[in-house]
């Protein structure tokens, strides 16, 4: 083997590694990044929300308390609930301005803690197994964790209102629906520290309401001019390409509800009536949207359809 043929080997082979890698599917409705500058501000008020919940916890449960933010990712909702303990504490929330549903996750055992310092205890809380909150209990964390989350009004003051108000408890996360299973969500990390006692929470709330408030108010386009430039050509490459790309146009009748039992029964010569009158015409279809209407014909001795109407609302 040569000299360049030794240089050049691992490029090769870091080439064939990557031509092995399965592309992944990306959805654009759904996109799973966030810009950076909209990360930093989200962080910057999850701190400051962290410091006001420390020194809440700390004046009212008498003991030295403090809560850390550990960090801020963006997932869908399915993949939230299935990084949760098997059992935990889900405290839904909603949040006043759209009627969407927060979640705050925290141990049963850091909630029991708690209910112990406020009852004048030391601490000690309780560990069993499946031990949910009391009536009572529950009244003294409702107050505790709403007042806690009205200082996420404070901390998100300068980039959207946020009114947040205690719902209910859930105890099995695999069981609670607080959104879509793919719907994206923001989860916010914090570490609790109770005592001598160290735990860990978070602050689930779905994506769009936390980033439409933040594409609401850039106001100011803050590119350069020949970054505009840049972004100009890209979108035209991007229309261009995306008007080269392959897709499966059907014509269908109007379709039609059987019942299971139906389809089952189907045998060789049954007659299916369709409910589409035969002066109505055809749809034509592309990945399940309505895009015009068409008449059957034929052209020379294919089949074909001649559109005659085109959907307004595209």
């Amino acid at each position: 083997m040569t000299v360049d043929e030794t240089l050049h080997a691992p490029a090769r082979a870091a080439t064939r590694r990557a031509r092995l890698q399965e592309p992944e599917a990306y959805d654009f409705r759904r996109p799973m990044t966030m810009a950076r500058e909209h990360a930093r501000v989200l962080e910057m008020a999850f701190e400051t929300f962290a410091r006001q919940w420390g020194n809440q916890l700390s004046a009212r449960l008498r003991v030295s308390a403090q809560v850390t933010f550990d960090g801020l990712d963006l997932c869908s909702y399915d993949e939230y609930v299935r990084a949760l303990p098997t059992t935990t504490a889900m405290v839904l929330c909603t949040v006043e301005q759209s009627r969407q549903t927060a979640v705050v996750q925290i141990p049963v055992g850091v909630l029991m803690v708690w209910v112990d310092y406020l009852l004048g205890g030391a601490g000690k809380g309780d560990e069993r197994e499946g031990r949910e909150l009391t009536e009572i209990e529950m009244v003294l964390v409702r107050e505790l964790l709403q007042l806690a989350l009205g200082d996420l009004g404070y901390a998100f003051a300068g980039l959207m209102p946020l009114d947040v108000s205690v719902r209910s408890v859930q105890y099995n996360p695999q069981f609670v629906q607080a959104v879509g299973a793919t719907d994206p969500v923001l989860k916010a990390s914090f570490t609790l520290r109770s005592g001598e006692r160290e735990d860990h929470a978070t602050l689930m709330f779905p994506a769009d309401l936390l980033l439409a408030g933040l594409l609401k108010g850039d106001g100011t386009d803050t590119r350069s001019a020949e970054e505009s430039r840049a972004l100009a050509v890209a979108l035209e490459d991007l229309e261009l390409a995306v008007q080269h790309v392959p897709v499966e146009v059907a014509v269908r009748f109007t379709p039609k509800t059987v019942r299971p039992q139906e389809v089952l029964a189907f045998a060789v010569g049954d007659v299916l009536p369709l409910e589409h009158p035969s002066s109505r015409p055809l749809d034509v279809v592309v990945d399940g949207v309505v895009l015009a209407r068409a008449a059957a014909g034929n052209n020379g001795s294919r089949l074909a359809c001649m559109v005659v109407d085109v959907e307004e609302n595209l």
